[in-house]
């Protein structure tokens, strides 16, 4: 299956637990997407005693997740695309919806 997660906030849980969902679903031999979107952008930033946010990702992305980020909320934010998360457009959103299978928010 191939499944599509839209994170749009920058919540220590939240973001953690999308990313675990993201985690799981891979080694379920599912196909999955991150598209980081308002406040979810700002996730490779996140730094929280309790919820190890960039261990997450680093999961997902070993485990051959892919992650796009919004260029427009990136530049709102004067940050950049990374490595991690390339900047992406709502056409790459639009994308990802329609090749998904599912569709899971969080934020």
């Amino acid at each position: 299956m191939k499944l599509g997660i839209v994170i749009s906030t920058n919540e220590p849980e939240i973001v953690w637990n999308a990313f675990r969902f993201g985690v799981t679903s891979l080694k379920a031999e599912h196909e999955v997407k991150i598209f980081l979107l308002n406040k979810g952008v700002e996730a490779e930033g996140i730094k929280d005693e309790k919820y190890n946010v960039k261990e997450q990702i680093d999961s997902f992305v070993e485990d051959k997740g892919e992650i796009l980020a919004c260029g427009t909320c990136l530049e709102s934010r004067q940050k950049e695309g990374s490595d991690v998360c390339p900047i992406s457009t709502m056409m790459d959103l639009l994308v990802l919806v329609e090749e998904s299978d599912k569709i899971l928010t969080f934020g």
